[in-house]
């Protein structure tokens, strides 16, 4: 008897060396503070739609194109995405695969990330830089989930590739990338430290 895994979901997850990450990790954490207490409109668009939280998302969405320092980070974040592309097999003969987005969130005590994907993009991912113990972590949801009508319920203790949601545990200098299609969330933070990490797209056309 044989059984194949089919249609894998693949999350990529690589975690920097202390001494690589705490001084770019620092700089970043100075600019992303600065960042937010110069953007008033991303300040006044958070406030209506990101309670608890600070995001750049709708107002300085490409900061790897604003600051050396993120793009520092994408000059590393470029060797990760290259590699994740070559394991899912992508056939980007002709066609370059670039980074279009990047931006800073800050979460709060109860800021939450909705479920959510990103559309015109093909790898996305978030890289963590101020993560204290017990913040949430990012939550991938099955994408086959709408279609599991009459599936019994799984086991309590599945492991990692059976589960209908899996949450991967955040922490600084952590980079994780996905397919852009995969929904996600994050849960609400319930510390008083703030959780500060940095989302970006990929996209090649």
């Amino acid at each position: 008897m044989a059984i194949q895994r089919l249609f894998p979901t693949r999350v990529y997850q690589a975690q920097a060396r202390p001494a690589a990450w705490r001084a770019l990790n620092a700089r970043l954490l100075r600019e992303c503070r600065q960042l937010r207490a110069d953007d008033l409109v991303g300040r006044r668009w958070s406030a209506r739609n990101y309670p608890g939280g600070y995001t750049s998302y709708s107002s300085a969405h490409r900061m790897h194109r604003l600051s050396p320092t993120f793009a520092a980070l994408a000059r590393v974040l470029d060797r990760h995405v290259d590699r994740f592309a070559r394991a899912l097999e992508l056939d980007l003969r002709g066609r370059e695969l670039a980074m279009t987005d990047c931006w800073v969130n800050i979460m709060g005590r109860g800021a939450v990330h909705g479920l959510h994907l990103h559309p015109l993009s093909a790898i996305s991912g978030t890289y963590y830089v101020l993560v204290a113990p017990g913040a949430p972590g990012i939550k991938f949801e099955d994408p086959r989930l709408e279609r599991f009508m009459a599936a019994p319920p799984r086991r309590r203790r599945t492991r990692l590739e059976n589960r209908l949601w899996a949450t991967l545990r955040a922490r600084p200098g952590k980079l994780v990338l996905f397919e852009s299609w995969l929904r996600h969330e994050v849960a609400a933070n319930p510390l008083a430290a703030e959780r500060i990490s940095i989302s970006f797209n990929y996209s090649w056309f």
